[in-house]
């Protein structure tokens, strides 16, 4: 039973909660049913012994914490209803007396969700910026295209230049002794790529197959192995093969081979529509960035710090959850990025704080306009995620609260308002 809601900070709240002594008492029995066949009392067979015997060889506590524990969630959900709070983060509770005389007692300290404003955000004025398509942009884009149909040429007659693969042996000294990870054979390197440190690949051109050379080169300062790190080393290298990328030429041939296309007039035609077409959805969602970045300077409210810290832990299990399809796990990820998971945050949290304040200025929208989806637009969106995540429609009802994906719906119906009535001017 909630005795007391009392306003400690702003989006802070303390509630003092009470269970009688009698709802105690139930739970305290409950939990001596569930656990008497686990506890050994003298001269009683496991699971005779009376809650009385057991209470006085172990003491009356016994059972207390386990009674608290089932009582806590629904005890504090009710209560946090009671108080007709919305919580942004598990509340911090502390129980502050327990006895079969008073019952049990909680504190409660909630973090609530904001109370916001924000302005008039119809006629929102943004500005419409579509990049011209250039002939050079499309000559780029069909250069991508001529190199995906690049085939390797094995080189028998030349050193090596630039922009060469080449297949070698190579194994590093430091100090005349071989050092961890300075050796591999029969290795792929492009020339020219920066895949080495410094001066490395530099030293491989010029030289023919089957030339064995030293290549004296000294690491960088801040390198990660901190034994190497500044240190001059010696290669030992052996060159095996020189390989060039031939890339096609752009001609009637290569466009008939390659697309459904019969002159490079009409590739290059439908080149310069798809880019443009990309050129004008890049720009519309420019607007939209623009008429949400006029959202969010329009809200007015304190907002609870946890809101932000909780958006950031959902962007890094997203991240996480994305990385393990590809088999790779969030620790191995930062360090071939060289971040910390403190660095990984900093980076989220200008974006997280940009999601946390829309959302709550689209809600604040949808509450001021009195937006309301019908029953069969949430339907539909039901239908559209279950057909998404190849589920059965009554199976997604079982992971996503009607009334959470019903204020979803009423918010994208706000996106959608604030959009249709902004001023949008072309450049």
């Amino acid at each position: 039973m909630l005795k007391s809601k009392n306003q400690i900070e702003t989006n802070k709240y303390e509630l003092e909660i009470e269970v009688s002594p009698e709802v105690f008492e139930e739970a305290v029995q409950k939990a001596y049913l569930k656990n008497k066949s686990k506890i050994n009392v003298p001269g009683f067979r496991p699971g005779k012994a009376p809650r009385k015997m057991i209470e006085t060889q172990y003491g009356e506590s016994v059972f207390y914490e386990e009674a608290v524990n089932s009582l806590y969630a629904e005890t504090v959900e009710a209560a946090v209803a009671e108080a007709e709070l919305t919580l942004v983060a598990p509340p911090e509770v502390e129980v502050t007396e327990v006895s079969k005389e008073a019952g049990v007692k909680f504190k409660v300290v909630c973090i609530t969700k904001p109370v916001v404003k924000i302005g008039d955000c119809k006629g929102i004025k943004v500005t419409k910026k579509v990049e011209p398509v250039t002939d050079e942009m499309v000559d780029h884009e069909i250069g991508h295209m001529r190199e995906r149909n690049s085939r390797s040429v094995n080189v028998d007659d030349r050193a090596a230049q630039d922009g060469d693969d080449v297949v070698i042996d190579f194994e590093g000294f430091k100090d005349g002794t071989p050092f961890e990870g300075g050796k591999a054979e029969k290795y792929t390197l492009k020339l020219g790529s920066g895949q080495f440190i410094p001066g490395f690949e530099e030293q491989v051109v010029g030289h023919s197959i089957g030339d064995e050379f030293d290549i004296n080169v000294t690491f960088p300062e801040d390198y990660q192995a901190k034994e190497l790190a500044g240190a001059p080393v010696v290669f030992k290298i052996k060159l095996h093969e020189i390989r060039y990328t031939e890339i096609p030429e752009l001609d009637d041939d290569f466009v008939k081979d390659t697309t459904d296309f019969e002159t490079v007039a009409d590739l290059k035609a439908d080149v310069r529509k798809h880019l443009e077409e990309h050129a004008e959805e890049h720009a519309e969602a420019d607007v939209e960035a623009s008429i949400m970045e006029s959202v969010i300077a329009q809200l007015e409210g304190e907002i609870p710090e946890v809101m932000y810290e909780n958006k950031v832990n959902d962007m890094i299990d997203d991240l996480a959850h994305r990385l393990s399809h590809q088999g790779i796990e969030l620790g191995m990820y930062l360090q071939f990025t060289g971040m910390t998971e403190e660095s990984l945050r900093t980076t989220y949290r200008e974006q997280a704080e940009k999601q946390v304040k829309l959302r709550l200025a689209l809600e604040q929208y949808v509450a001021d306009n009195s937006i309301e989806p019908a029953d069969s637009e949430v339907e539909e969106e039901f239908a559209k995620i279950a057909e998404q995540y190849k589920m059965p429609v009554e199976e997604v009802k079982k992971y996503i609260r009607a009334e959470d994906l019903k204020l979803d719906v009423a918010v994208q119906k706000a996106v959608d308002e604030i959009k249709a009535a902004a001023v949008i001017e072309n450049a």
